[in-house]
Order: C-alpha cells, then sequence, then structure tokens
C-alpha cells in the first residue's frame, strides 16, 4: 500500500538519498567509539599506553563525533525536506482527483472523509516517511554492524542477542498485527468526528436560531467519545511495547554483565573489551525499540495508506470519452434534449429511480421553466446536462449530441449554471464574478452586475467591486449573494443558463427586473428556471411540471390552468389569501 505511494517523493529524491547515507555514516562513527574507548581502557589505562595514548585516541573519538553529529543534523534535515515534500505533492495528487470526481464521487466519500485522508492521513504516511529516511536506516545497519563487532568481541555472549533480538522482533510482529485493524477503525472516528465539526460550523446560524446548542454538544460528545475511545482500544495494545522491550533490555544487560564478569575473571576477557560489548548492546537493543516504534507507526500509516489509494485509485465514474478530443463539436446555439431518461442516485440513495421515462424537448433561445413539489426531481434533471451526474437510462442531449460524448470542459463551457446553494469564494467580489470569464473587461463585469441587479448593492460598499467576501460570502445578505451568482453566470455568456431557485430570496420587483435582462440581453441564451413561485415562471415560453419522477404538465401558464391539476394545485396554494 505505502510502496504505492512513494511516487510521489518525486522533486525531492536527492534529499531522500542524502538523508538515509548521512544516517549511515553518522551510526558507522557511532560504531567505532565504543571499540577505540575499549583501546583506551586497555592500553591507555591498564596497558603501558599512558597519558599521551589517552589524549591522542581522545582527540580521534572528539572528531569522530563532531563528524557524526554534522552528519545527524544533515540526514534530519534532508528527512525533513524530503517527507514534507513527499506530503506536499500527495495531498495535491489527491486534491487534483477530488477536482475530478463527480457529484456521486464525493457523496460516496462524503466531504469530511475527504478532508481526513488529505491531512490527518497524509500526515501519519509522511511522520513514517520521516522516521524511514532515518529510524529505519539507521536501527538495522546499527543493528546489524554491533552484531558483527560483538560476534569478534565474544561469540559466547552474542547468543544473548541471538536469543532475546528474535523475541523481541515476535512481540513486535503480534502487536503490529492486532493494531493494524484498530487504527483503521480509529481514522474513521476522525472522519465522523471531522463531519460533525464541519456540519455544525456551517449551519451555526441554523443552530443558534433554534436554540440547539445543546444537542449539537451531545451530538459532538459522542463523535468525540467514540473516538476517544477508538484510540485507547488501541494505545493499550500499544502501550506493552515499551514493557517488552525494557524487560528485553533489563534481561540482556543482566545476562551480559553475570557472564561477561565471570569471563573476564576467568577466561581473559579484557576489562575494555566488555564496556564496549555492553555498549553494543545498548546500541543494538535501541535500534531493535526504534525498530519497533517505527513498525508501530507503520501499522498506523498503513490504514492511512489503503484510504489515501482509495482516493487515488477511483476511475471517476464521469470522465471524457476515449475519442471525446478528437470528435468534431456541434455549434453552440443551447438547444437540450432529454431522450427517454431515467435516473438514479447509485451511491447514496435508495436505489429507486428519481426520474423515469423524461423526454423534453428545448429549443435555443427558450426560456423554460420547471416546476413540481419538493423531491420530484427538478434539481436532479437540470445536474444531468453540464454531467454533475450521469443517466443511468436514455439519453441527454445538447445542441443534438449526446453530452457523454463531449469533453467535460467543453460542454460544462456552454453552460452556465447557479446552483441551489449559492456559493461565493474568500476573495473581492470582482475575483468571484471573474469566475464566469477570467479575461472579461471590467466594463462586460459592471454590465453582467447590472443585469443582475446587483450594481447598485455593489457600488454601495465603500470598496465597490474591490469589497472583501469572507469564506461563505457571510457579510452579504442571501438576495445579494444570489444576484452575485447571477452576474457570474451571466457574464459567461453561456449557451444555456440553468438557474435552480436561484431568486428565491430577492423581491418579485427586483426578480422582475432580471428577467427582463434576460429577454433583452440573453435573446441568443437558453434559459432554464427552476422556481418555487408561480410568478416567476408563469412568463416562460413552456413550463414542464414534474411529479412523482415524471412530467406530468407541458406547455405555457394558460395552457397549464386550463387542463393541469398538478398546476392547479400550484398555482391555487399559492394565490391562498391574496384576495383577502
Amino acid at each position: 500500500m505505502i510502496k504505492k505511494l512513494l511516487k510521489h517523493i518525486r522533486g525531492f529524491r536527492k534529499a531522500a538519498i542524502l538523508a538515509p547515507v548521512l544516517v549511515i555514516i553518522e551510526v558507522l562513527g557511532e560504531l567505532m567509539l565504543p571499540s577505540l574507548m575499549a583501546d583506551i581502557i586497555n592500553i591507555g589505562i591498564e596497558g603501558t599506553g599512558g597519558m599521551n595514548y589517552i589524549i591522542r585516541i581522545g582527540g580521534i573519538m572528539f572528531v569522530i563525533c563532531l563528524i557524526a553529529m554534522a552528519c545527524g543534523v544533515l540526514s534530519a534535515r534532508y528527512a525533513s525536506k524530503a517527507s514534507q515534500g513527499f506530503g506536499a505533492n500527495l495531498r495535491k495528487a489527491m486534491f487534483d482527483k477530488v477536482q475530478d470526481f463527480s457529484f456521486a464521487d464525493i457523496d460516496r466519500f462524503s466531504s469530511a472523509s475527504l478532508i481526513t485522508r488529505m491531512t490527518n492521513d497524509v500526515n501519519n504516511i509522511q511522520m513514517l516517511v520521516n522516521m524511514g529516511l532515518r529510524m529505519v536506516v539507521r536501527a538495522p545497519v546499527m543493528l546489524i554492524a554491533a552484531l558483527i563487532i560483538c560476534f569478534r568481541l565474544s561469540a559466547k555472549l552474542t547468543l544473548i542477542l541471538v536469543v532475546i533480538v528474535p523475541c523481541m522482533g515476535l512481540a513486535v510482529g503480534l502487536l503490529m498485527r492486532a493494531c493494524h485493524k484498530l487504527f483503521g477503525i480509529c481514522q474513521k472516528k476522525i472522519d465522523g468526528l471531522n463531519d460533525s465539526i464541519q456540519e455544525n460550523l456551517i449551519a451555526i446560524r441554523v443552530v443558534k436560531a433554534f436554540v440547539r446548542e445543546a444537542y449539537e454538544k451531545t451530538k459532538f460528545q459522542k463523535s468525540n467519545d467514540e473516538l476517544t475511545k477508538s484510540f485507547i482500544a488501541a494505545v493499550t495494545k500499544v502501550v506493552f511495547m515499551n514493557p517488552i522491550m525494557m524487560i528485553s533490555f533489563d534481561i540482556a544487560i543482566v545476562l551480559s554483565l553475570w557472564l561477561g564478569g565471570r569471563m573476564v575473571i576467568g577466561d581473559g576477557l579484557a576489562y575494555g573489551d566488555l564496556y564496549a560489548f555492553i555498549t553494543y548492546i545498548f546500541n543494538i537493543l535501541i535500534s531493535v525499540m526504534l525498530v519497533a516504534f517505527a513498525l508501530l507507526q507503520l501499522t498506523r500509516a498503513r490504514a492511512c495508506a489503503e484510504r489515501i489509494n482509495e482516493v487515488l485509485d477511483t476511475v471517476p465514474d464521469i470522465r471524457d470519452g476515449e475519442d471525446a478530443a478528437s470528435r468534431t463539436l456541434p455549434e453552440a446555439v443551447g438547444s437540450v434534449e432529454f431522450k427517454n431518461v431515467s435516473f438514479k442516485y447509485i451511491a447514496t440513495g435508495t436505489g429507486d429511480d428519481v426520474l423515469k421515462e423524461i423526454n423534453l424537448k428545448i429549443n435555443p433561445g427558450e426560456f423554460v421553466a420547471i416546476v413540481g413539489g419538493t423531491g420530484t426531481g427538478k434539481s436532479s434533471l437540470v445536474n444531468l446536462i453540464p454531467r454533475f451526474y450521469d443517466v443511468t437510462g436514455g439519453q441527454v442531449l445538447v445542441d443534438g449530441m449526446d453530452v457523454r460524448d463531449y469533453p467535460l470542459n467543453d460542454l460544462r463551457n456552454r453552460i452556465g449554471m447557479v446552483l441551489q446553494n449559492n456559493v461565493l469564494f474568500s476573495g473581492t467580489i470582482k475575483e468571484n464574478l471573474l469566475w464566469g470569464d477570467p479575461n472579461a473587461s471590467d466594463e462586460d463585469m459592471i454590465k453582467a452586475a447590472k443585469d443582475a441587479q446587483a450594481y447598485d448593492f455593489v457600488m454601495s460598499f465603500p470598496d465597490g467591486f474591490d469589497t472583501y467576501i469572507e469564506q461563505g460570502g457571510v457579510n452579504v445578505s442571501g438576495g445579494q449573494k444570489q444576484r452575485l451568482c447571477i452576474a457570474r453566470a451571466m457574464l459567461r455568456k453561456p449557451a444555456i443558463l440553468i438557474l435552480d431557485d436561484s431568486t428565491s430570496a430577492v423581491d418579485s420587483a427586483t426578480e422582475a427586473a432580471i428577467r427582463e435582462s434576460f429577454s433583452k440581453n440573453l435573446k441568443d441564451t437558453t434559459v432554464i428556471i427552476i422556481a418555487q413561485r408561480i410568478s416567476s415562471v408563469r412568463y416562460a415560453d413552456k413550463i414542464v411540471v414534474l411529479d412523482d419522477d415524471h412530467i406530468v404538465g407541458l406547455g405555457t401558464h394558460d395552457e397549464l390552468m386550463a387542463d393541469n391539476a398538478v398546476y392547479q394545485e400550484i398555482y391555487y396554494s399559492q394565490q391562498e389569501g391574496v384576495g383577502e
């Protein structure tokens, strides 16, 4: 799993190579020190070397320490650079992949889970890479080299390590096996906590309006407690690592001192060699401990890697066809046709059709309205035109060509869309409007603002079009936000303009002015509007009435008032009390 992700270290390969090389030099320097210290004891103190020998060897040790320290600092720097660069590349790869996701793909993962995967999960993999470039290189080199030296010093004492090290490895393996599933559960609980926080912060005004703070606190506490319990369950097993390591460590030291002491007395083992052997045992066992902790980090990182690969390996269910780029595209005139269209939400729905056997033709330049009760599939219908979702049956044609045969960018460039949830991004009003056309002139931008009835309130702000919009557009009203979104879509000069209940927050006079600007300035643009108010749609060229997943009426306002019961019910329900 993790190996698949290592290709994202590109651009930082030099640092990724230098870090372990410097670690190896550092380790070799450290391995020389106990042997040199043994020489000082054996020759300088016990032998005939004297003070001159001690000072000379001590100087060599000091130089080796400086070199090892410099290599250690540089290896840490390069490992950090490589791991941070790897994390940045991995986050970018995931973000780029998410940009290609369809609405259905995002529904399947959930935005909270995607945020966790791009932040917390990537951070865990990044930590493992940093640890791997240093500890995972350092530990095996130290372990193997120190074992060889120990064997040369005393093959009998080395048998202690031959027994203890495999036992420690077995214990670590069992812990890894037990912790892998638990860490996977922990990451899912983080998803749940993030989802709770995200939902609360987005809807904080609703929470306060309905005095639901206590309920939200309880809801958060539940997610928080579940996360806490899952981590406690994992950590409860991880904590066994330290006592296992320390018991093994103590047993090795006690046995080495006991057997080594007897060998010094009876078998002629030098004092300095025993000192060096004990020092190497420390190095070996610390190396094993480092490997053990790295492997536990690997266990958690594997769970994170599975989640990250799940995103990177996802093939978006909406993408360009194999020969889409080579097709000759029809002229953008704005015709739309639904041919026997059916649709259901596969990822998150119940499996029932939301739309069934829809047949509808919209001619270029027509003003078409779609009405119907809540949940009748109005938004689902228009979302099929720019391929936010794909039909599960039938065809949607734009300018006579199946939308699935278009390159996605070319298809969506023909369409201006104002979604049901009006979204503005942090930045100036001008920057938000230029999403419609990044190359638009100031004159075009001002004209679009005037056509959307947004110009007057924009100019009422001290900074005009340079007024900063906070994240989510919280510093403008709902009606102002809607008009800015409409202006952004109109600035695109699309062949098809879709407005999904996009004038619900503006007054009737402003809505009439916006509708009039459509007829004057978008004569050749096909306008498709979803609205709840009959006053918003009664002047449409044709009105589509949806009910219970299919079309039950099609015609002008007068025609539907004459013979369509569903439309009549909607109309009269909105007229109650008007004449009183």
